[in-house]
C-alpha cells in the first residue's frame, strides 16, 4: 500500500564517505519540496559515523512523526550504530523495494545508504520509494512489537 503521504519532516545525516551522496540527496528531496534538515558532515574531511547516527537519532527519537536517513561509505556503520538507540529502526537498503518493505513490514524509521557503494539515480529511487512507502501495521505491527526496544 503505497502512499503519497510525507513525513512531516526528514533529518539527513552523513559521515565523510557519505558527504556527496548526502549532498545529491539533500538537494533532490529540497526540489521536491520535503522539508529537510541537514545534520552534517558538510565536507569530506574525516569524521566519526557514530557520533553522526546519534546526533540524527536522538532527533528522530523525540520527533516520532520524522525520519532520518543516514549515509556514510558503506552504509553499515550507520546501520549498526543507528540501531543501538531505543526506538530506531534503521534499513541498510540497496534497491527501492528493500527500502518500500523497510517501511511497509518493518515500519523503518530510518534509512541508510552507502555513499560508495551506490550509484546517484539508484540512491534516489531508493529514497523516494522509502519516503512514498508507509508502515501497514496489522500482523506486521505484532511482529515489529516483539522487537525489544533495549536489552
Amino acid at each position: 500500500m503505497r502512499s503519497a503521504h510525507k513525513p512531516k519532516k526528514i533529518f539527513i545525516a552523513s559521515d565523510h564517505g557519505g558527504f556527496a551522496l548526502k549532498s545529491i540527496i539533500y538537494s533532490f528531496l529540497k526540489d521536491k519540496e520535503y522539508d529537510i534538515v541537514n545534520l552534517g558532515t558538510d565536507s569530506e574531511d574525516s569524521i566519526e559515523y557514530p557520533d553522526i547516527a546519534g546526533k540524527l537519532c536522538r532527533i528522530v527519537q523525540k520527533d516520532k512523526s520524522s525520519v532520518g536517513i543516514l549515509i556514510c561509505g558503506a552504509g553499515i556503520g550507520m546501520s549498526i550504530a543507528a540501531n543501538k538507540y531505543k526506538g530506531i529502526r534503521a534499513a541498510l537498503c540497496s534497491d527501492a523495494f528493500s527500502a518500500q518493505m523497510s517501511r511497509e513490514h518493518n515500519d523503518a524509521n530510518v534509512l541508510c545508504l552507502g555513499g560508495r557503494v551506490l550509484g546517484e539515480e539508484i540512491a534516489k529511487q531508493i529514497v523516494e520509494m522509502y519516503l512514498k512507502a508507509q508502515f501497514q501495521g496489522g500482523r506486521h505491527a505484532r511482529r515489529v512489537g516483539k522487537i525489544p526496544n533495549a536489552y
